[in-house]
């Protein structure tokens, strides 16, 4: 297994202070996961391009994960393009033309990914595997920070392992959603690779110290300590 990445969610960052909340985890972190919502395909808004253009022109070297939570997602994947993110990831719920719309992110210089609300079947996303390099599996319902993990969501993990080694792919495992110090070696041992933390980051004291101990305990599990 990979070593497991641990992604901090800017979601839960105050918004008045994201190049703070940044600084503020130390360097403790793999990835920075930024979501993006149009208030259509989910009931909340967030971001958008502007803030995306600034983290790549600050953190020249970090890896960006943007989660497109937008419908459809080809009227918006160029404005994020721009500015490389390092994955984009779409929802498989968002596009009748989820193949064109990865074909196009990986044109456009990013690694393409998929995303799968709780509700979905896992087997919606096999006909696009071969075509993505990061699976993202949402552990609550999204729109919104804070919501307790759905621990149904871990067959859906374990059976894109499954796929994976049976078709001999390399796509990661993500997940996203009520991820904590008490769950996150479950969650690394049914087969994340990434893991985004929001609130249990952001919602503490000290962040760096918090996403440090996040990242030991999924490591530990990760090489089966």
């Amino acid at each position: 297994m990979k070593e497991p990445k641990i992604a901090p969610s800017l979601l839960s960052a105050d918004p008045l202070r994201i190049w703070e909340g940044i600084q503020s985890l130390e360097g403790e972190y793999d990835w920075i996961h930024l979501d993006i919502m149009d208030g259509h395909f989910v009931p909340n808004l967030s971001f958008g391009p502007a803030l995306l253009k600034s983290l790549r022109s600050a953190l020249h070297d970090a890896v960006l994960d943007v989660h497109l939570m937008v419908e459809p997602p080809e009227n918006f994947i160029d404005s994020f393009l721009r500015w490389r993110p390092d994955y984009l990831v779409v929802h498989q719920e968002a596009t009748p033309h989820l193949h064109r719309v990865l074909q196009a992110i990986r044109e456009g210089g990013s690694k393409p990914g998929v995303a799968l609300n709780p509700g979905t079947s896992v087997e919606a996303l096999k006909p696009v595997l071969p075509f993505v390099d990061l699976v993202l599996v949402m552990s609550v319902n999204p729109g919104f920070g804070g919501q307790a993990f759905i621990p149904e969501v871990l067959s859906k993990t374990r059976t894109l392992c499954q796929w994976r080694e049976a078709l001999g792919l390399e796509f990661l495992v993500e997940m996203d959603g009520g991820i904590g110090l008490a769950n996150v070696e479950e969650v690394v041992r049914n087969g994340c690779d990434v893991i985004v933390a929001g609130n249990a980051v952001f919602g503490e004291a000290n962040p760096a110290s918090t996403a440090r101990l996040l990242r030991r305990k999924a490591r530990e599990a990760g090489s089966g300590e």
